[in-house]
């Protein structure tokens, strides 16, 4: 701000006439506030303000304007001075210039910021001179002004510089004046716009009081389509602000609507905006209301409309997660939040205590090997078929779904009434179906059997996994007949008997509503690539861990099939998204279908390219973790592959190889270290970019590290020789810097016993320190001055005069 070049063809006189007597017109760079200095008209820096301010030259008041936070510094000292200014300010505003306008309207948040710092009484002065600008240019003719003083407003509101007074009593009705039924279309399109932008940064009371009905009216504005598509693509952020309730019973409505809308790119906004939606709605709405909506939108007619859809449909299924045992939350403002996880023993018994009372006493057999099979009765035909007549008789359709909420504020319609009725009728549905009416009996005795299982010695994870397994696809058919019609296809296979452990279930689950993952697994399909999008299959992939999340490992046989379909899609791209997320579907699946299903898969991405390789590669301890100690050994002898690369210049990959290999380190015995990861740490230290050397230097100092922690000195000896041969010694002086980093790494780390460290490494040391190479000495000096010295503290001694006479006078005067 202080420096400005000026350039003027003609009109020198107006260098004059603004003040700038003493400056050339060569002059390089003129202060702003070079009219503020005394000059020939022997007025007050106020008076020159003042004559400047309202010249008759425009280009004079654009100076002024640009200039006002530098003015405002100058006279900020001095109250009266300061208040003068001000409201030369507010008059400044009023030019009928519509470029002075502007530039002012750019320094408000300059200057606002600037009281705010250094004015005590700051939320006064601006309320009084400076909000008021803000508001009046939002109505302003000229454009440019208009668009300025929107983007100062969002700037202010940022930085939280306007009260909540101000925002209710000033921008507020000006916003609400500008969305006005009778108000200019372009007024009211740029007002809908910076609305929706002001919403995110108010209180919930203020958006629900103010905002939150004229929105609502905007929502239907059937006159400009611009408008409905600016609340359709900001529809999640009211939600989200207003909550649960508020969005039920006002904002459902409106968005039946706009996801019916005629023009297309309306439905495809509300198709962006379908999670944040559905974050705010109740787990009844979102299955039996938002579901159903979004499969119209899959089903749109417009191709941009279904592939806005397919993109959002994986972050729609994530809302069905449960928190209890996913660890996730979705707060009403759609933020995501971590809330601890069951231990097992409470799993458990939040399991048992789920499953109805008949169920918990005789709902599996155990047999030999460990496995549960359900008893005959309860997957018989006879259920099967009262089950899908259950589900005829109560299916609730999409038109009646949206006439639900239409008319929710009519607590005396025949609808309201109606769904009284319904609610009496689910109500007496629940108490016939409940576990005393409707599972039969009389029940077989099974105390054998369940003495037999007591008696078995089960792992924790183990008997988790089979209850959750027993529970779903014993309760999978009730639950999925209430929430959805079946199919023709479905009823013929739910009329034969099978073994819920069985190696070809159907892919039918109750944590979300069956068309939705129908719908997903349809993403591999070819034939989605050619009517939806190209690139479908890296959405589906890029959204399959919180899919998976979402189902639990008990329904991992519904994704299997698709997980290896997309593992062996000929697009890398596709491939690559599933290699940088496998860790994460490890830790969801757990050790045993990760042993399973997932290592054949990553093993596949080993030998993959080098742009899928990076995925594997940038979490291989996050993933090598999770198996069991001889799987994960079984990787020892392919560790050395990711030495060669497609593209030797692919210097990063190395570097990535070397970060991973210092975390892997701990999953492996001292033996294991020495054997395999010694010989790739030392040609990583030899590698030609300087970066993989610095990084492999660490590399070997926590392999000496390992190998002293755990007691293995011969070996750890056997290294130390082995570094001293290839880099003390090495005629290179690069490799004789290596040498005198690790041992300073060696020292800060405390990597080793320091008599061991004094006895083999520190005579090599010593030896460096007449190296004619600077950079070598440089290191050998750094190297010394931690702890070293204290335990050797005469031969230091005469290593620092040799460094003096070397001229290291600053180092060695840090070591002494």
């Amino acid at each position: 701000m202080a420096g400005l070049s000026l350039y003027f063809e003609d009109g020198h006189d107006d260098l004059d006439d603004f003040g700038f007597d003493d400056y050339g017109t060569e002059c390089d760079g003129i202060r702003i506030t070079a009219f503020l200095d005394a000059g020939q008209d022997n007025l007050t820096p106020l008076g020159r303000l003042e004559k400047y301010a309202f010249s008759e030259n425009v280009f004079n008041r654009q100076i002024v304007a640009r200039g006002l936070l530098d003015v405002l510094r100058e006279f900020s000292d001095n109250e009266n001075d300061f208040i003068s200014v001000m409201e030369t300010v507010a008059r400044m505003s009023e030019d009928g210039e519509p470029t002075v306008r502007a530039e002012l309207m750019e320094q408000i948040p300059n200057i606002a910021m600037f009281l705010h710092e250094s004015r005590p009484n700051f939320p006064a002065a601006f309320s009084r001179y400076l909000v008021p600008i803000v508001v009046r240019y939002l109505t302003d003719p000229n454009n440019q002004v208009r668009k300025t003083s929107q983007a100062a407003l969002l700037v202010l509101l940022e930085q939280g510089l306007i009260s909540k007074a101000d925002m209710e009593t000033k921008v507020c009705p000006v916003l609400l004046d500008l969305t006005e039924p009778s108000s200019d279309d372009d007024y009211k399109i740029e007002a809908v716009a910076i609305m929706c932008k002001v919403v995110t940064m108010l209180s919930k009371d203020t958006v629900e009081h103010l905002l939150l009905p004229r929105f609502c009216e905007l929502c239907s504005d059937a006159r400009l389509f611009q408008v409905r598509k600016v609340c359709a693509a900001n529809f999640g952020e009211f939600c989200s602000i207003v909550g649960q309730e508020a969005t039920e019973k006002l904002l459902m409505p409106k968005f039946f609507d706009l996801c019916s809308d005629s023009l297309w790119g309306i439905r495809k906004a509300c198709a962006e905006c379908f999670m944040m939606v559905s974050n705010s709605t109740s787990p009844e709405v979102r299955r039996s209301k938002l579901s159903p909506l979004f499969i119209s939108l899959i089903s749109d007619q417009s191709r941009w409309v279904r592939q806005a859809a397919f993109q959002s449909l994986g972050r729609f299924i994530s809302t069905f997660a449960n928190p209890s045992t996913t660890g996730l939350h979705f707060r009403e403002d759609g933020a995501l939040l971590e809330v601890p996880r069951c231990t097992s023993d409470r799993l458990r018994n939040v399991l048992l205590l789920s499953c109805p009372h008949s169920l918990r006493r005789n709902a599996y057999v155990s047999s030999r090997d460990g496995r549960a099979t359900p008893s005959p009765e309860h997957v018989s035909t006879a259920d099967s078929e009262e089950l899908h007549n259950f589900d005829n008789s109560h299916t609730l359709v999409p038109e009646e779904m949206h006439g639900s909420f239409t008319h929710t504020n009519s607590s005396d319609s025949p609808t309201a009434t109606n769904n009284a009725k319904n609610t009496k009728e689910a109500e007496q549905t629940d108490e016939n179906f409940n576990s005393f009416h409707y599972w039969r009996s009389p029940l077989p005795d099974i105390s054998g059997e369940l003495e037999m299982l007591s008696c078995q010695k089960m792992e924790e994870d183990t008997q988790v996994e089979y209850l959750l397994s027993f529970c779903t696809e014993l309760a999978c058919r009730f639950s999925f007949a209430c929430n959805s019609p079946p199919s023709m296809e479905e009823e013929g296979k739910d009329d034969s008997p099978h073994s819920p452990l069985s190696e070809d279930k159907p892919k039918v689950q109750n944590v979300i509503p069956q068309q939705l993952l129908d719908q997903y697994l349809s993403m591999t399909d070819p034939a989605r690539a050619q009517t939806v999008d190209t690139e479908i299959a890296k959405h589906c992939a890029f959204s399959l861990p919180g899919v998976a999340l979402t189902l639990g490992r008990q329904n991992w046989h519904c994704l299997k099939d698709t997980y290896e379909t997309l593992a062996t899609d000929v697009q890398w791209k596709v491939r690559r998204t599933l290699a940088f997320s496998i860790h994460e579907l490890a830790v969801i699946l757990g050790d045993q279908l990760t042993a399973a299903d997932l290592v054949p898969i990553f093993n596949g991405f080993l030998k993959d390219l080098d742009e899928v390789r990076i995925g594997v590669l940038k979490h291989l301890y996050d993933f090598l973790k999770l198996l069991h100690a001889d799987k994960r050994r079984e990787y020892l002898y392919q560790l050395q592959e990711f030495m060669v690369t497609d593209n030797s210049r692919n210097w990063r990959f190395r570097y990535e190889l070397a970060e991973q290999l210092i975390l892997i380190i701990e999953l492996y015995s001292h033996y294991d270290v020495y054997d395999y990861l010694r010989e790739i740490a030392l040609t990583l230290c030899s590698d030609k970019v300087s970066e993989v050397r610095w990084i492999s230097y660490k590399l070997v100092v926590e392999i000496l590290q390992k190998l002293y922690a755990c007691g293995a000195d011969d070996l750890g000896l056997n290294f130390i020789n082995e570094l001293t041969v290839r880099f003390c010694h090495c005629p290179k002086w690069v490799g004789r810097q290596a040498f005198a980093f690790i041992c300073q790494a060696v020292v800060e780390e405390d990597c080793m016993p320091m008599e061991q460290f004094s006895q083999h490494l520190l005579p090599s040391l010593l030896s460096l320190s007449s190296d004619p190479v600077a950079n070598v000495r440089v290191l050998v000096a750094k190297a010394l001055r931690q702890s070293v010295f204290i335990l050797h503290q005469e031969k230091v001694q005469g290593i620092i005069v040799k460094l003096s006479a070397f001229g290291f006078t600053k180092l060695t005067n840090s070591m002494a």
